[in-house]
C-alpha cells in the first residue's frame, strides 16, 4: 500500500531532476502522452462511464450538484480536447532557465534574473478528470513534480489518466516518481500538513472546498473561493451587443467559474434593454430573479439580497438596475469575487473607467466573461484562475508554475571593494550580456 508522505518526499526529490531535463527530452515525453490518450480511448470511456453510473446515485441522494456531475463526463471530443491541450504545450517555450533581466552592478559582475521551477505542487480538484492532463503537461514543461488528490465522484477516471499519462511520460525519460497520486479522502489532511515538501497548493472546486484548503494550511495556495462574475450594460452599450455579450456569459457553459451570475444595467437603458433581454434569458432557459425595477419592467422572480452573493452555477441569473458607473463598478468590488467582470459600451471613456475601477483579476470590454480562460488566453492549458494578488493573477498557464532565481556572475569581486571611503560605485546599468548557464 502506498504511503503518501514517503510518495511525496519521493517526487519533492524527483522534482530536482525533473528541473534540469533538456527541452527536447520533456517535448518528447508530451508527444508519447498525447500518442497514449489517442490509443487508450476506449479505455478512458469505459472507466469514466463507471464513473457517471456511480455518481448518478450521488446526484439523486443531493451528494453532488448537477453542474459537477456535467463536468465528469468524458467523451470523444473532451479527449480530443484533451489531446490539443497537451499539443499546446509542446509549442510553448520553455520557460526553465529563461532570462528575465540582467544588471550590471559592475565591469564583469552581472545580476542576472533567471527563471525556475517551483518545486513540488498539490493539485487537489471535485470531478473534471480533464485537470490531470492540462496539469501534468504544463508541470512536465515548466519542471515541476506534482501530487494529484480528485473527488471520489471521478476516481476510476482519474486513476486511468493518471496511469496512462505517467507511464507514457516515463518512457521518455521522466522521472515516474515526479508524479503522484493520492486516492484517499485521509490523504487531505495528510498532505495539507506538509508544508516542508509541497511549495504551493492549488484547489479546484466549490467555495466551501477551496476555503476548506485555505483555512486548513501553512503552504501557500493558489486559486479562487468563488467565480461571482458580472457583465454591466452601460447606458452607451449598443443593445443588440449588450444582449449578445450578456446571454452568452451566462448560458454558454453555466457550471463554470468564468459564467456572468449577475447583470447590471444602466437605468437610462433599463426601459427598453430590461423586457428584451430577460425574454432572451427566459427562451434560453435562464430563471431571471431582478430587484424591484426589474420586475416591474418584466416577469422577473423578485431577488434576495442573498442573490447578489450567490454563485449559481446553473441557468440562474440576477438582474439589478444601476443609476451610474461608480454605483455598478462600487456593487461589482462589495459583491464580486475579483475574478472576471465585463462591461458593454460605446464610450471609450466610461469604458476605461471601468477597467481602471473594477478590482478583478479579468476586466473585459464589449466581450464574454466565459472568454476568461487559460487556453483561450494562448496559455497551452490551464492550472486553474486566481484571484489571488500574488505571483500569478487571472487564468494561470505554466508561468504561474514558475519562480525566479538570482545568479550573480563575477570575476572575484568582493564586497569590501563596495564599502567605506574611496569605495567602487555600482553601475547598476542595463546589461548587454546573455546568461551564460542556461545550455543543456
Amino acid at each position: 500500500m502506498s504511503d503518501i508522505v514517503s510518495d511525496v518526499k519521493s517526487a519533492k526529490a524527483a522534482s530536482i531532476e525533473l528541473s534540469v531535463l533538456p527541452t527536447e527530452v520533456k517535448n518528447n515525453a508530451l508527444r508519447a502522452m498525447a500518442e497514449a490518450l489517442d490509443a487508450s480511448r476506449e479505455q478512458i470511456l469505459e472507466a469514466n462511464a463507471a464513473d457517471l453510473e456511480a455518481s448518478k446515485a450521488m446526484l439523486d441522494a443531493g451528494e453532488i450538484s448537477g453542474s459537477m456531475y456535467k463536468r465528469l463526463k468524458i467523451d470523444g471530443s473532451k479527449i480530443d480536447g484533451m489531446i490539443a491541450g497537451i499539443e499546446d504545450v509542446i509549442g510553448l517555450p520553455d520557460p526553465v532557465g529563461e532570462q528575465m533581466s540582467a544588471l550590471d552592478l559592475d565591469d564583469g559582475l552581472t545580476l542576472y534574473q533567471i527563471r525556475c521551477p517551483i518545486g513540488m505542487l498539490g493539485m487537489i480538484f471535485e470531478s473534471r478528470p480533464d485537470v490531470v492532463p492540462q496539469i501534468m503537461s504544463l508541470c512536465l514543461k515548466s519542471g515541476n513534480s506534482v501530487a494529484f488528490k480528485g473527488g471520489r465522484e471521478a476516481a476510476n477516471s482519474i486513476r486511468v489518466l493518471f496511469t496512462i499519462l505517467r507511464d507514457a511520460a516515463a518512457t521518455a525519460g521522466v522521472p515516474r516518481e515526479a508524479f503522484v497520486l493520492m486516492e484517499s479522502r485521509a490523504d487531505i489532511g495528510t498532505i495539507l500538513g506538509l508544508d516542508g515538501y509541497i511549495d504551493l497548493l492549488i484547489p479546484r472546486g466549490s467555495n466551501e472546498f477551496v476555503r476548506y484548503i485555505q483555512e486548513n494550511t501553512r503552504i501557500p495556495v493558489l486559486g479562487h473561493a468563488a467565480g461571482i462574475c458580472h457583465v454591466y450594460v452601460d447606458g452607451s452599450a449598443d443593445q443588440d451587443m449588450a444582449e449578445q455579450v450578456a446571454l452568452d456569459s451566462k448560458i454558454q457553459y453555466p457550471a463554470v467559474c468564468n459564467a456572468a451570475e449577475t447583470l447590471l444595467v444602466d437605468s437610462a437603458i433599463a426601459g427598453s434593454f430590461i423586457p428584451r433581454m430577460v425574454s432572451a434569458y427566459e427562451a434560453n432557459g435562464v430563471e431571471v430573479r431582478g430587484d424591484e425595477r426589474v420586475c416591474a419592467l418584466s416577469d422577473a422572480i423578485p431577488a434576495t439580497s442573498e442573490d447578489w452573493d450567490t454563485e449559481y452555477g446553473d441557468l440562474v441569473i440576477s438582474i439589478k438596475v444601476v443609476d451610474s458607473l461608480p454605483e455598478a463598478v462600487d456593487f461589482i468590488n462589495s459583491h464580486g469575487s475579483h475574478h472576471t467582470d465585463a462591461i458593454v459600451a460605446e464610450d471609450p471613456r466610461r469604458a476605461a473607467a471601468f477597467v481602471r475601477s473594477v478590482d478583478s483579476a479579468d476586466v473585459f470590454v464589449n466581450a464574454s466573461t466565459r472568454f476568461a480562460d487559460g487556453y483561450r488566453y494562448g496559455k497551452g492549458a490551464e492550472v486553474g484562475i486566481s484571484t489571488n494578488k500574488i505571483h500569478a493573477r487571472g487564468p494561470v498557464g505554466m508561468e504561474g508554475l514558475m519562480i525566479y532565481k538570482y545568479v550573480l556572475v563575477g570575476h572575484g569581486q568582493v564586497v569590501k571593494d563596495y564599502v567605506g571611503p574611496g569605495c567602487r560605485p555600482f553601475k547598476h546599468t542595463p546589461s548587454s550580456e546573455d546568461y551564460p548557464y542556461r545550455g543543456e
